[in-house]
């Protein structure tokens, strides 16, 4: 998984983008505010192009801005809930070929996790990355625990993947590169998991 921590200077952008009001920064709590009002906003009124304009923003520099804002948040918040869904299919759509290997693993032992992520049996990388998209897409048109679960299964399988190549052996430094993956992904999992949870129970804020 990526880190971020290089300060950015537009974290309103991601409320700007949408014809909002008001300038964030002048609210007390900005990631909570931030994160509420994008999801809500694009579910009250969910116009495709808003949808596709909003998952896209994280594509360049946008990715940046919203770690500025929610990367600090708690897992157990709706910002880093959203930062958790952005971040998983960023970092898919920026090595596809490597990440598409590691989900293709993974479902061949977690089946499981392959059908609630709604992935077929030996997805190509071009197909993983339009898995993850798809998975945020739902976060904003769908049933938002139905999301957060499936990209719990998405992180899950991942993670499966990186844990049967960790197993392979090789390069001592690219096996702890792939064992940190590994541990990330279970790490992400188990918090959207639990986020899935406090959705449903009103508690997730």
């Amino acid at each position: 998984m990526t880190n971020f921590h290089k300060p950015v200077k537009r974290p309103g952008d991601v409320i700007e983008m949408m014809g909002g009001g008001g300038d964030p920064a002048e609210l007390g709590e900005l990631a909570h505010d931030t994160a509420a009002a994008l999801l809500h906003r694009v579910r009250r009124a969910p116009d495709a192009a808003v949808v596709d304009r909003v998952i896209a923003f994280a594509d360049g520099a946008g990715i940046e801005d919203l770690a500025e804002m929610w990367a600090e948040a708690p897992a157990d918040s709706l910002p880093g809930a959203l930062w958790r869904l952005y971040l998983l299919r960023h970092a898919v759509r920026e090595a596809p070929s490597a990440a598409g290997y590691r989900f293709k693993r993974g479902v061949e032992v977690d089946t499981v996790g392959q059908a609630i992520a709604g992935s077929g049996s030996a997805p190509s990388p071009e197909e993983v990355v339009v898995l993850s998209t798809r998975i945020l897409r739902g976060a904003f048109t769908g049933d938002f625990a139905i999301a957060l679960e499936r990209a719990a299964a998405f992180a899950r399988v991942m993670a499966v993947g990186s844990a049967e190549l960790v197993s392979e052996g090789g390069l001592t430094e690219r096996v702890a590169d792939e064992r940190r993956r590994w541990e990330g992904y279970e790490a992400v999992s188990a918090e959207l998991t639990k986020a899935a949870a406090l959705w449903r129970d009103g508690a997730l804020h």
